[in-house]
């Protein structure tokens, strides 16, 4: 789907036109340029290749640098590719948030926050085993037994345990638009979107 990359500014709320307070999320949505535009002759698919953010020469390998100076575009931070655009596009073009005007809803994905190691607790919702009392002072977040010991004699793979938390790709389909600010490169949707402030998204139609 058609879409564009942005950066998540962080969370507001906005009163609805019957009176409640609706928690919305900002986003800087663009302007992106189109840095390569995959053909089906050539490619085998048709997709533009879209950056966000510009970077300083010095943070550029010569590759990049080459491959930017082919587009006739400054070098840019991140890239990604977007299909189902309509019309013709070509390199140097840039698109904007107007993109989503007379959208109603919209996908966004990004990395969740991580989390760091984690216990089967606080990662996958344990209750925990036992009781606090009659010396079970160190078992109560404990996971308790993960697998049998004579058959299958071995852990089935995808046992919850403890392990590594967030920092995963998310995606949250459907999230309303509440307002495009064309003026301003926001895009504002209804509830909350994966990642931390600052993080990069890809926002999809």
């Amino acid at each position: 789907m058609p879409g564009l990359l942005g950066k998540k500014i962080g969370m507001t709320s906005v009163f609805s036109a019957d009176g409640k307070n609706v928690p919305c999320t900002v986003i800087e949505v663009g302007p992106c340029v189109v840095t390569q535009v995959k053909t089906l002759e050539k490619d085998g698919y048709e997709a533009l290749q879209l950056g966000f953010e510009e970077k300083k020469d010095k943070h550029t390998t010569k590759p990049e640098a080459g491959h930017f100076k082919k587009a006739g575009v400054k070098p840019q931070c991140h890239l990604a590719e977007f299909k189902g655009f309509e019309g013709e596009h070509h390199a140097g073009e840039t698109i904007t948030v107007e993109l989503f005007a007379g959208e109603s809803f919209v996908d966004v994905i990004g990395v969740s926050k991580g989390k760091g190691f984690q216990g089967v607790v606080k990662r996958h919702g344990f209750g925990g085993v036992g009781q606090k009392t009659h010396g079970q002072d160190d078992r109560y977040r404990a996971p308790g037994s993960i697998g049998a010991c004579s058959y299958p004699a071995k852990v089935f793979k995808g046992m919850r345990m403890a392990g590594h938390m967030g920092s995963d790709r998310v995606t949250v389909q459907n999230l309303q638009i509440i307002k495009v600010l064309p003026e301003n490169n926001l895009l504002i949707v209804k509830g909350s979107v994966p990642g931390s402030k600052g993080s990069i998204l890809s926002i999809m139609k």
